[in-house]
């Protein structure tokens, strides 16, 4: 198939079938590159720009003992691996409705989808990254497969992160009686809802169908609507176990560096940083900066070691994202974007 061809390429090809292999392989190899330069960049970016967060990150380790560093930035770096495998076990699951894939092949599509994602707004390439590994008539139908596993990742952050608020206000904020009920109802309505709505997606189908000019994507739309409550279960218990680790990781960096915070108290405060997190939109240029003072608002409640929070968020991020960017690129290599055997 000729998808994503451009015409001149097309009218060629038409005469002369070994020139349109040519053409397709020499295409392919001008778009892998591309990605690479760009993913390259991007993540040497982030490293200069978190190079004096890193250099904090020397200091405030300079009173901790050396085993100590060493064994929990390892057990961090493995809980990072636990995490994106995870991930590659939910993708797994996720692509069964449309062709099964091995757990090898999940894990490369996993990090090629990370290595597209570090470039790109909100994270979206992620998506273009991941479904290159699915046949490429199976590929768009794999952007709404993959929805349902974000979506699911949604439900567990805003479930978790909407009880966690309503300890944070008890505990620190101390509205009047009627501003706190109202609070407490609202959140408990958010968690409720995400809950409903996830185990109905096929309502979202419905929404989506309903407009006249999507209908004709409805193809694609009901792959969604496929998913049964048994299998959204299974894909939330993959969600749950992420989202554990993750806060694991956090507790680990952030217990290192002040060891002072009680686990239950630093654990409820990522809970309401994930969710604010997850209202935000993404953006490359801005993220970090706004993943720090989010924190450091948040930890301010608990903590006056400033620094000490936001050296933790960037540690982590880099830790979770640019050290698996860096390592999806053996994958793009990899890629086929015009069928699975060209």
């Amino acid at each position: 198939m000729d998808h994503g061809l451009s015409t001149p390429i097309r009218i060629i090809a038409k005469n002369n079938p070994r020139l349109t292999a040519r053409a397709k392989k020499l295409l392919s190899y001008l778009i892998k590159l591309g990605i690479l330069v760009l993913a390259f960049w991007f993540i040497y970016h982030r490293i200069i720009k978190y190079h004096d967060n890193l250099q904090k990150f020397n200091k405030l380790i300079e009173h901790i003992s050396y085993v100590k560093v060493v064994l929990t930035m390892v057990l961090v770096v493995l809980l990072m691996i636990v995490n994106w495998v995870l991930e590659s076990l939910k993708w797994q699951h996720l692509t069964r409705r449309l062709a099964p894939i091995s757990v090898w092949e999940a894990i490369e599509s996993v990090f090629c989808g990370l290595t597209w994602a570090i470039f790109t707004p909100n994270r979206f390439g992620e998506y273009g990254g991941r479904v290159m590994f699915l046949p490429i008539r199976k590929r768009i139908h794999g952007v709404f497969a993959m929805a349902v596993g974000s979506f699911g990742q949604n439900v567990i952050t805003n479930v978790l992160g909407a009880g966690a608020i309503i300890w944070f206000l008890f505990t620190f904020i101390h509205l009047n009686p009627w501003l706190m009920a109202a609070a407490v109802v609202f959140n408990i309505g958010v968690m409720a809802f995400m809950l409903i709505f996830y185990f109905n997606i096929q309502w979202m189908v419905s929404l989506l169908n309903s407009i006249k000019f999507l209908k004709k994507f409805h193809r694609f739309f009901d792959i969604m609507g496929r998913y049964k409550a048994a299998e959204l279960l299974d894909i939330m218990w993959f969600c749950l176990a992420r989202f554990l680790v993750f806060t694991f990781q956090y507790y680990l960096v952030i217990h290192m560096l002040i060891p002072g915070i009680p686990i239950l108290q630093m654990s409820l405060m990522m809970f309401v940083f994930f969710f604010i997190q997850s209202a935000l939109p993404s953006l490359d240029i801005v993220d970090i900066g706004v993943r720090s003072i989010t924190a450091d608002k948040l930890f301010s409640y608990i903590t006056d070691q400033h620094i000490a929070v936001v050296v933790a968020v960037s540690l982590i991020y880099i830790i979770n994202l640019v050290i698996p960017a860096f390592l999806g690129s053996v994958f793009v290599l990899k890629l086929k974007f015009f069928d699975r055997t060209a």
